[in-house]
């Protein structure tokens, strides 16, 4: 979705949907990599259609190494701090992307879902 990514030392060249890179998490801070578990999103974009009805400091389930930093900050939906704050989901007209995964994420996870079934029935 980005224009570049660290992962697997690729050098390949992204979709570019979004500007900016894919990064791996910093483990010199002592931080278990990859993060595991559950975490709290702040919605940054209350206005993203994928969040109504989800309250700010939901918890959602990870497992992940790398991270996107878009060069947009207005393209972030969603943060959450894993050692540094982060952004776990981005939103852009009718694009949306998740660095979590909803359908581990129980109730808010399956709210998320519901809202983008609605939104693609349109």
């Amino acid at each position: 979705m980005f224009d570049s990514s660290e992962e697997f030392n690729s050098c390949a060249a992204g979709l570019g949907v979004f500007k900016g890179k894919v990064v791996r998490f910093n483990q010199g801070n002592g931080l278990k990599v990859p993060q595991i578990g559950w975490n709290q999103l702040e919605i940054t974009q209350p206005a993203c259609p994928l969040y109504q009805g989800i309250p700010n400091g939901s918890y959602v389930y990870f497992v992940h190494s790398f991270f996107p930093k878009p060069l947009d900050e207005n393209v972030i939906a969603t943060r959450t701090t894993y050692g540094e704050s982060f952004a776990s989901s981005v939103w852009k007209n009718n694009v949306f992307a998740t660095q979590f995964h909803p359908e581990k994420s129980q109730a808010v996870g399956l709210k998320l879902l519901e809202n983008f079934v609605n939104l693609a029935e349109g």
